[in-house]
């Protein structure tokens, strides 16, 4: 669960596919988050810093992400989890854009083949929607399965990539 207490910056960027709240620590990109979507943190007692760099660059990255002219983001990222959800979290940084992965792929891929379940649920807390791209892991049929920001949204940034 992220440390709400080490965010220093707080922004609200209106993207295509509804209001994102953004969170960077002193170190890098911390949050991202729909509204309403799941273990999204609440109210954060950061300030509001429209020209934070770490937040206008996240903007920036993500503005051209779905224009269409961004497939990876490089924002510098402070990602706050357990060591597996971070493991995990970056099984996903390395799905490229356009691509698939499920999640028996994943726990695979951070050396815990039978850890799906767990995969699957650091795969949800995920912080950083988007630009962490839990949105290309899909169930085992291909079924798109389990995005805390709706399948709806999941469905459209997939599609945006050329996936589905």
């Amino acid at each position: 669960m992220i440390k709400t207490d080490s965010i220093v910056a707080q922004t609200r960027w209106n993207s295509p596919l509804g209001m994102l709240t953004l969170a960077a620590t002193a170190r890098g990109l911390a949050g991202a988050w729909f509204d309403g979507q799941r273990h999204h943190p609440g109210p954060l007692a950061a300030p509001v810093v429209d020209d934070h760099p770490v937040l206008v660059q996240a903007r920036e990255q993500l503005a051209d992400y779905f224009a269409g002219r961004r497939h990876d983001f490089t924002v510098p990222l402070d990602l706050q989890g357990t060591p597996f959800q971070r493991a995990v979290w970056q099984a996903l940084l390395r799905i490229d854009s356009g691509q698939t992965r499920t999640y028996g792929e994943i726990a695979q891929a951070v050396g815990s083949p039978s850890a799906v379940r767990a995969a699957g649920a650091a795969i949800g807390r995920n912080p950083a929607s988007v630009v962490v791209p839990c949105h290309r892991v899909v169930g085992r049929d291909g079924s798109l399965t389990g995005y805390a920001g709706g399948l709806p949204r999941k469905q459209a940034l997939l599609t945006l990539e050329g996936a589905r």
